[in-house]
């Protein structure tokens, strides 16, 4: 049991989780991911931890396989600089380590913003807070949970 699937039983939502054995090698947990559970990269999405301002933390959650806008991002929640958190600090708010982050059951709630193409997946898959572990939900569940904003922040 993890947070994150503590934080999706709590909710009271339909979900399922997935294992999947992982490398520590892999350029990318989240691609790694998509293609041992044989699932499209557009349906799982990784959760970065985005430093806005110099003094506040927000949650990028995009596709696996395109990259996070910072540009779009801040324009979204209204930031001047924004930039990717250390790593020390996505454990100390998150409680989760790097290829592991799930945007359900943090230490801290924090902002939310989900890319627009979660609106095309009948289902998506998200870090359960783990390496090789992932649940699926409908997007409609996670935007709630975690009370997200839907906005185009891919590159």
């Amino acid at each position: 049991m993890t947070p994150a699937i503590d934080a999706a039983k709590k909710a009271n939502i339909v979900f399922a989780v997935h294992r999947y054995d992982y490398a520590l090698s892999v350029e990318s947990y989240g691609v790694a991911a998509a293609e041992k559970l044989a699932v499209e990269n557009r349906r799982v999405f990784k959760t970065l931890v985005v430093n806005v301002d110099a003094n506040a933390l927000v949650i990028g959650l995009v596709p696996v396989a395109t990259m996070l806008s910072m540009k779009r991002l801040a324009k979204v929640i209204g930031a001047k600089k924004t930039e990717m958190a250390a790593p020390e600090v996505v454990f100390r708010s998150t409680g989760y380590m790097l290829g592991g982050v799930s945007p359900l059951g943090q230490k801290k709630r924090l902002l939310t913003v989900i890319d627009s193409s979660i609106n095309n997946c009948p289902t998506v898959y998200v870090s359960a807070g783990r390496r090789g572990l992932e649940i699926e939900l409908s997007p409609t569940d996670l935007v709630a949970t975690v009370h997200a904003t839907i906005a185009p922040i891919t590159q």
